[in-house]
């Protein structure tokens, strides 16, 4: 079924991993994607992808970092498809290195391309959303949200601050019917640093501990087909979404528990909401 049919969506970090597979799910649920990615052999390979699958799809090379060319992106998106429905910011930069290693320059790079990613995304789409009368910003959230690892000092100061981000510009975004979210994968996904070249040489036993990025942006459309007055500034994952979907059909009767694997955190979210002045 065609659930996001005339809809729109634009998906940074499309090349390859998870980000291909938002797109292609996107893609394959009726909305028109713009697909980017910092790599133009990947970003080609995923267009191809997408074409194969019948897609309305184009493709823009784009550094996150860089908010001109990231506003370039989405005014041309809107000119070309008039408006865009859903922005998912899954871009990332994620070197593995122990705090003594890393540079002032690793640092703000990593925290650029996450964190500064989903502000760019949001700052470039938030005018065209506001105009249109809503529409759903999402960033990726992961277990490196919540909880700390060796090696992720960057990337886990970047997680938390994009849901911090999320909570609090969802307050100010509700009036326009934007809707913020962060969707965590909820299951054991690929690396980021696995490349396709990487990928295509291993095994088929060790492609198979990981979940297929496809079946996993079935979550992604059944946010974006949401209201975006219905959720806002919470924290979702998709293993449990698509888990869901597939035993009760993806209209099924909403519970935290269906949708998340941290249910307290997505319930005193709810209810900030619904108590702050």
């Amino acid at each position: 079924m065609q659930r996001l049919a005339e809809k729109v969506a634009l998906v940074t970090g499309a090349g390859r991993g998870l980000g291909w597979g938002i797109a292609r799910a996107l893609g394959q649920a009726g909305a028109q994607v713009c697909l980017t990615d910092i790599n133009p052999d990947e970003l080609d390979r995923a267009l191809a992808d997408m074409r194969g699958d019948g897609s309305q799809v184009m493709a823009r090379l784009l550094d996150v970092v860089d908010r001109e060319d990231f506003q370039a992106t989405v005014d041309a998106v809107a000119a070309t498809w008039g408006r865009l429905d859903i922005l998912v910011h899954n871009a990332i930069y994620m070197p593995l290195v122990r705090f003594d290693d890393m540079s002032p320059d690793l640092w703000q790079r990593q925290i650029d391309v996450s964190l500064g990613g989903l502000y760019n995304a949001t700052y470039a789409a938030w005018d065209v959303m506001k105009a249109q009368g809503g529409g759903h910003i999402i960033g990726i959230a992961s277990g490196s949200s919540v909880r700390g690892y060796k090696e992720e000092v960057a990337y886990c100061t970047a997680k938390h601050a994009q849901e911090g981000f999320i909570k609090a510009l969802a307050l100010e975004a509700a009036p326009f019917a934007i809707a913020l979210n962060s969707i965590g994968p909820g299951r054991t996904i690929k690396p980021t640093r696995i490349t396709w070249a990487e990928l295509d040489a291993l095994p088929s036993e060790d492609k198979a501990q990981w979940a297929d990025p496809v079946a996993l942006g079935e979550a992604f459309v059944w946010l974006a087909a949401q209201p975006p007055t219905r959720f806002s500034g919470l924290r979702f994952d998709a293993g449990p979404i698509v888990d869901t979907i597939a035993a009760e059909g993806f209209d099924f009767a909403f519970a935290p528990e269906k949708v998340t694997l941290y249910v307290d955190d997505f319930v005193a979210r709810q209810q900030w909401q619904a108590n702050y002045q």
